[in-house]
């Protein structure tokens, strides 16, 4: 059994929760990750270990089977998880939102973060820590991102309540709400002048960096934050 503290990081494989398995190792865990297919290895960083599977998180039953393997493969009980898998789709009006765009969402920010934080309320070690992503963009209101701010929104809602919940049992629960960041996801459909935009949202006048998350992600994840819970940290540049 190792001795490092095994975190769990659902969609792990690019952009946030990429940097975040990163952090998480460097910082002394080892690290099971998952995505919606096939994971390709990942080199061992800091003298900890990594391993990928595949799960989608809109199926509660692939959820639990990520806990389960991960915990099987490393020998020991998952102690963190962070919940960062999600999608974002084509921005818009509510009043030009159809319902499928809508449902895309749901079905994977919500339900699908559902499946892993109720999960995690059930499979986390005693003394662990849960920490989901969500967006500061619940708090900066911005035409065109309605929806899926709601959605995110909706998970901090559940992370107050859990924080409550398994206070009991030591786990603390809080959230990451970047401003936006330069990934693939972020960058999909825009245009120079919609990034221009987004980086005119921080005093800074640039978006964030992937590891600039997953650095606040591994700090509220680990023992220096341990008297943080039912938190919602903004690492945004200052944009609100």
């Amino acid at each position: 059994m190792t001795s490092r503290p095994l975190a769990l990081v659902f969609g792990g494989s690019r952009g946030i929760g990429a940097a975040c398995v990163d952090a998480l190792l460097r910082d002394g865990c080892d690290v099971a990750y998952t995505a919606t297919t096939a994971t390709s290895p990942r080199a061992p960083r800091g003298g900890g270990s990594a391993a990928g599977y595949a799960a989608d998180v809109r199926d509660a039953a692939a959820v639990a089977r990520a806990f389960a393997d991960a915990s099987r493969d490393f020998g020991a009980p998952v102690r963190i998880v962070v919940a960062n898998a999600g999608i974002n789709v084509p921005p818009g009006p509510v009043a030009q939102f159809d319902d499928e765009r809508f449902r895309k969402l749901v079905e994977v920010n919500l339900i699908g973060a559902f499946h892993v934080l109720r999960e995690a309320a059930r499979q986390v070690a005693d003394g662990g820590a849960i920490v989901a992503l969500t967006t500061s963009l619940v708090r900066h209101g911005v035409p065109g991102v309605g929806p899926y701010s709601a959605t995110k929104a909706a998970v901090e809602s559940l992370v107050r309540s859990m924080a409550k919940e398994l206070a009991p049992r030591g786990v603390r629960v809080n959230a990451v709400a970047p401003g936006p960041v330069d990934t693939e996801l972020f960058r999909a459909g825009k245009d120079e002048a919609a990034l221009a935009r987004s980086a005119a949202m921080s005093p800074f006048n640039r978006v964030g960096r992937p590891a600039e998350v997953a650095e606040v992600v591994s700090f509220v994840a680990l023992g220096k934050a341990s008297w943080m819970t039912g938190q919602v940290v903004q690492p945004n540049g200052g944009m609100v």
